[in-house]
């Protein structure tokens, strides 16, 4: 259609009063007919970083237009997350969060800048990541066996680091602590780089990392595995037991993906989102290297990430209430 044709058209469904519905499926027609932003509240470098880049890169390639990654660090992703929700609703701002900044922090920050669930809509759960008990490579603890026997009972608090306030790893220090008998105290680092630094230091007992980011560190020894939260060993890492092998089946934390869109965006763009990210980490290239990173995959329906979406919210809003956590 031409620029001319496309006047006359806007102006005949102005006269007829009937542009408020159909504005939104003329833009379609051409969508996207400009860069696409994907922002991740994780900075460069980190395994959610890596997963943006790689759905980033597939996408584009499906859409036929340029989707660029924007990191907006900090605060558990929340940052990143209140930025796509005060976005406009155009499909041109995009989001991939994880569980912390969707599900936990709801429940967590009575104060938060933004409600995810009014807010903000799942285009597809995309992967998931599990969790390591870490320790530093110099710690005496060689298993969780041994861990549990050095703290269980103690007055003292244990120090975890954790990437954050009211992160999965935050929460799966506290569940472990109450599962074994001792008392944590989160350490929370405001960058990726100080909480590994720290770990690997031994400025704390142990941390709850996840695959993508522990594994390297473990494979280079830096840092000593002890567990895993995973139902099955990891093949990156088959040496690591789970926790239930350890005796601790009821830590089954893990941290899913899920790319979202501002609430309001016109249906038919979601569907071709929903089509296209499915399809970008589907696809064999890209499950392999998602694999590779430490993720398992996913690709799910829109409605499927809306289940999703609610019940792990109720899930962890029992969690967090559970654990007396109130981050303000």
């Amino acid at each position: 259609m031409t620029h001319p044709h496309r006047r006359s058209l806007l102006a005949a469904l102005l006269a007829a009063g009937l542009a408020p519905a159909s504005l939104p499926a003329l833009a379609q027609g051409s969508y996207p007919d400009k860069a696409v932003r994907l922002a991740v509240g994780f900075p460069p470098g980190t395994a959610p970083d890596m997963l943006a880049r790689l759905i980033a890169q597939r996408l584009g390639e499906l859409l036929k237009q340029q989707v660029v990654v924007d990191n907006r660090a900090g605060a558990g992703g929340q940052i990143a997350t209140q930025n796509v929700a005060k976005s406009p609703a155009d499909g041109y701002s995009l989001l991939l969060a994880d569980v912390g900044s969707i599900a936990i922090a709801p429940a967590a920050f009575s104060k938060l800048p933004y409600d995810p669930s009014k807010e903000l809509v799942g285009v597809s759960e995309v992967g998931k990541v599990d969790f390591l008990l870490a320790v530093p490579a110099t710690s005496p603890h060689r298993t969780v066996a041994d861990f549990v026997k050095a703290y269980k009972g103690q007055t003292d608090k244990v120090n975890f680091g954790t990437f954050g306030a009211g992160t999965p790893g935050h929460f799966g220090a506290e569940m472990f602590g109450e599962a074994a008998g001792f008392k944590v105290e989160p350490i929370h680092y405001r960058a990726t780089g100080d909480a590994v630094t720290a770990i690997v230091a031994g400025d704390v007992a142990g941390a709850f990392v996840s695959t993508a980011l522990g594994g390297a560190q473990i494979k280079g020894g830096r840092m000593r595995a002890l567990a895993t939260t995973a139902p099955q060993r990891s093949t990156l890492l088959p040496d690591v037991p789970t926790f239930a092998e350890a005796g601790f089946p009821k830590m089954d934390t893990s941290a899913w993906f899920c790319v979202f869109a501002p609430t309001g965006t016109p249906t038919a763009i979601l569907e071709l989102l929903n089509r296209q990210v499915v399809a970008a980490v589907q696809s064999p290239e890209s499950r392999t290297r998602i694999i590779d990173a430490g993720f398992s995959v996913s690709g799910t329906s829109r409605a499927d990430a809306e289940r999703m979406l609610k019940a792990e919210s109720q899930r962890w809003a029992a969690i967090v209430k559970a654990s007396g956590f109130k981050g303000d």
